[in-house]
């Protein structure tokens, strides 16, 4: 259900529709209807701001705001997220909030995982006090450096994997790795990289099948889309992750949710195009194994730790990878930074049902069916629909749009992403 420390990012959860499912409520004294729905099984407290001192804002995401927070007793400068309760519309997005609590709960702490201090539960919110994570997000820090070298991306994906190897050796699948879910705890050169988002994570046993489809779409195992997987995919994610660091693209991409679909189950990988004839013959080779179509055959966590090219990540080719693929990268980062935005728009002007009907309703807006639209067409669309949204707003979502020149990539990619 995202983190306390950044935004969160939607994510793509395929099952059948949930009905609304706010909770039971009644009325208190003044007629003001109480929402009386229970969230969490065990919080700290009821009373966030007998132990917390909350400050500015550091975020606005779908589900609700992150605050910078101070323990009154140690001064210690935490993450609080507060998600209203009003925004859990059914039971899935509650039971997300929940297992995300438990898991986290669950995991021993660990250098590179954001540690969960305290939880409360009121009428209105639950409050996840966290680690602050003041770094900014991974792709911003490469990018930042101007330098940057395979040595630099296997240092990274080592630290991914170690996760990676954590969490399944007691019992949890992540499902949905990506870059955006790693932050730098401070801004310091010697920060800890820390995974920062158990939303979509489950716990599981040896053996077991899972058959919903849920992550990102690039980086999801093929075996997610046939409906059969297990904790496998998360090598496969950290694969996706590991050859775009070196490239800057991801390695299967096409312009329709069906197109990615088929290059994944393909997974034809191409390291033909530039950097990849740069790029060291062990770091292919990881990849190759990592990216591998069977889960049978894809190499576990310890293995890939135990691979030449993690095994002497700091002898690692220390040459840069070119300015495209830091360029690819900083689109990269800058295009998951407005999308952020986007979402918050449409999360502050929308109900999930007027999500749901913008996405169908594109066509309505693209009046000459060419398969794009103009700011005029947006904002004359999103009136047909029956969506008031200020006139700031809809640049923004404009933007968001110019970035897929196809209507149907920016709505997969904003809402599935």
């Amino acid at each position: 259900m995202g983190n306390c420390c950044t935004n969160p990012i939607t994510k793509l959860r395929r099952k059948e529709k949930p009905k609304k499912d706010h909770g039971p409520t009644t009325k208190n004294k003044t007629n003001k209807i109480k929402n009386t729905l229970v969230v969490l099984k065990k919080p700290t407290g009821r009373e966030i701001l007998q132990q917390y001192e909350l400050g500015r804002e550091l975020g606005r995401g779908e589900f609700g705001i992150t605050y910078l927070c101070k323990d009154r007793e140690t001064g210690e400068e935490l993450a609080c997220k507060s998600i209203s309760k009003d925004k859990l519309r059914t039971a899935i997005d509650i039971e997300d909030v929940r297992r995300e609590v438990e898991i986290m709960r669950h995991l021993p702490k660990h250098p590179n995982i954001v540690t969960l201090k305290d939880t409360y539960e009121d009428d209105d919110n639950v409050h996840l006090v966290m680690e602050l994570c003041e770094g900014g997000e991974l792709f911003d820090r490469i990018v930042a450096k101007g330098h940057y070298t395979e040595r630099a991306a296997a240092t990274v994906v080592k630290t991914i994997v170690q996760v990676v190897q954590m969490c399944h050796e007691h019992g949890v699948m992540h499902r949905d790795l990506k870059p955006e879910n790693f932050l730098f705890a401070n801004k310091k050169e010697t920060s800890p990289l820390k995974a920062i988002d158990f939303g979509l994570s489950i716990t599981f046993k040896p053996g077991d099948k899972f058959n919903e489809i849920v992550g990102s779409p690039y980086y999801m195992a093929p075996e997610v889309l046939k409906r059969n997987y297990g904790p496998e995919i998360d090598i496969w994610s950290a694969g996706v992750i590991l050859y775009i660091l070196l490239c800057g693209i991801p390695p299967f991409w096409a312009e329709t949710e069906q197109g990615i679909a088929q290059a994944i189950i393909r997974s034809v990988i191409d390291f033909k195009k530039e950097p990849w004839p740069k790029v060291s013959d062990n770091a292919k080779d990881l990849i190759k194994k990592m990216l591998d179509p069977d889960p049978k055959r894809r190499l576990t966590a310890q293995e890939v730790l135990d691979h030449p090219w993690l095994q002497n990540a700091k002898t690692a080719p220390n040459v840069s990878l070119g300015e495209t693929v830091r360029a690819r990268l900083m689109q990269f980062s800058v295009m998951n930074k407005l999308k952020k935005t986007a979402l918050r728009i449409i999360a502050d002007h929308l109900s999930v049902e007027e999500v749901a009907g913008i996405k169908e309703g594109f066509q309505v807006m693209d009046t000459e069916n060419k398969g794009k639209i103009n700011l005029d067409e947006l904002r004359v669309g999103l009136l047909k629909l029956g969506h008031q949204i200020p006139e700031g707003d809809v640049q923004i979502l404009m933007e968001a749009v110019s970035i897929f020149p196809l209507s149907g990539i920016f709505f997969f990619y904003l809402f599935h992403n």
